[in-house]
């Protein structure tokens, strides 16, 4: 302990230096953020898809990214690097294991990850138990089970969670669901959402050739695979060849359907339900498999043409249909059915914000979040029921029968073998 004489002496040699020099962007001035009101960020898995979800974070004042964590060296240092260039410092660290990254990095808020989708679910769930907020891409579940688990976690630890259906937040998207909700259509009867147009919903079960497994510290396979079985390594998985295979992937089904199951739902104001039947088609891909719910509106799943008509504008299209005429939008834009319809765009925009409080922004919306601690758009419930709608339809294609579901149960009505494709086995350690 210091006497008062050092103590003293030190003050004054404080004094003599002059006056400490704080930058105006520390106080908050020149637009800038004050630290104690910026959300601390940190990516798991960010890789093409996800590098570009980090470009609508990475400009947002109140984000600062500090942290980087995946199991590919090559994917962890091009992050680290686009996140120095960007913050003009080398910052950004870098951590090749994700249990430690968690356990260590306790001054990050938010979390935004972006792996394969086998880890979408479990990567939630560890992070939301390390008390981070999460950015998660689709589909967030490879099961209604998973799904069922990343709900109840963000329930018990209080955490803020959207999933990366961001057609939820764009403005043209948006207006075509409020078509349909506030009654410009009529009483909608009809409902449509896109499937990919490639691959199909009979996924692949085989394994491709080994080849040598490469230094742990270039690529950690064990947990690259994480909770999927453990298969010999093959550099094409790591490029994106893991698609088509059942164990990676949510099939043709899932590919768009995690996006347009979510928009269909969302524009018939059903997002906390899914569809109680699912018709059987006899085709490779689900394409016009209709799915009933318990109101009587049908969803139909279409590759983009059913009976002749093109249904959506550009991919992941979703459209509505009433008696006083249609609306659909794709990533192509907007149509309706009457041109009349457009005169209320910019009013039903404004309703529409002002009644949910929501930016017509993704990302914006989960940062405002965080904050208002509010659910976001594509909350729990909402990812959770839409990829149970696509967990039903895969199963009812693999099973090549109708199947019936009682969403309030969650289970299939009196059908032990659909009931048993609830869930998957998940590889130790990687489980919840």
């Amino acid at each position: 302990m210091r006497t008062r004489r050092e103590f003293l002496t030190v003050a004054a040699g404080a004094a003599a230096l002059g006056p400490a020099v704080i930058r105006s962007s520390a106080l908050g001035k020149d637009g800038a953020v004050p630290p104690n009101e910026r959300i601390i960020a940190g990516g798991i898995g960010l890789r093409g898809r996800g590098m570009g979800v980090l470009g609508w974070m990475l400009p947002e004042k109140d984000v600062q990214f500090v942290a980087i964590c995946d199991a590919q060296r090559s994917a962890r240092e091009n992050c680290k690097k686009v996140v120095d260039q960007r913050y003009g410092n080398t910052d950004c660290k870098a951590y090749p294991e994700v249990r430690e990254f968690l356990a260590e990095r306790t001054d990050i808020d938010a979390i935004l990850t972006a792996t394969g989708d086998r880890w979408h679910a479990l990567m939630s769930i560890w992070a939301m138990r390390a008390g981070k907020d999460v950015y998660t891409e689709k589909p967030s579940a490879m099961t209604i089970a998973e799904g069922q688990a990343v709900v109840a976690t963000a329930k018990r630890y209080g955490r803020v969670y959207q999933t990366g259906t961001q057609r939820l937040s764009e403005g043209h998207h948006v207006f075509c669901y409020e078509l349909a909700r506030t009654g410009r259509l009529g009483k909608v009867h009809t409902a449509y959402a896109h499937i990919a147009p490639w691959d199909d919903a009979y996924m692949k079960h085989d394994w491709l050739p080994a080849e040598p497994e490469p230094p742990k510290d270039q690529v950690d396979w064990d947990a690259w695979l994480g909770p999927c079985p453990w298969r010999p390594f093959n550099r094409a998985y790591i490029g994106g060849g893991w698609r088509g295979h059942y164990d990676f992937h949510t099939s043709c089904i899932g590919e768009w359907g995690a996006h347009t199951f979510a928009q269909a739902q969302e524009g018939l104001g059903l997002t906390d339900t899914s569809p109680i039947e699912y018709e059987f088609v006899d085709n490779r891909y689900g394409d016009g498999m209709v799915a009933h719910f318990a109101n009587g509106i049908k969803m139909i799943l279409s590759r983009g043409n059913y009976k002749g008509v093109n249904l959506f504008r550009g991919s992941c299209g979703a459209r509505f249909e009433g008696p006083e005429g249609w609306a659909t939008s794709g990533d192509g834009g907007l149509e309706v059915s009457r041109p009349a319809f457009m005169a209320d765009q910019k009013k039903l925009l404004a309703d529409y914000v002002a009644r949910t409080g929501r930016a017509l922004s993704h990302m914006r919306n989960f940062l405002d979040c965080i904050k208002s601690r509010q659910p976001t758009v594509a909350n729990p419930t909402v990812m959770h029921r839409s990829m149970t709608t696509v967990h039903c339809a895969n199963i009812c294609m693999w099973l090549k029968r109708s199947l019936k579901y009682d969403p309030v149960k969650e289970e299939f009505t009196a059908d032990p073998e659909a009931n048993r494709l609830r869930s998957r086995a998940m590889r130790a350690p990687y489980t919840y």
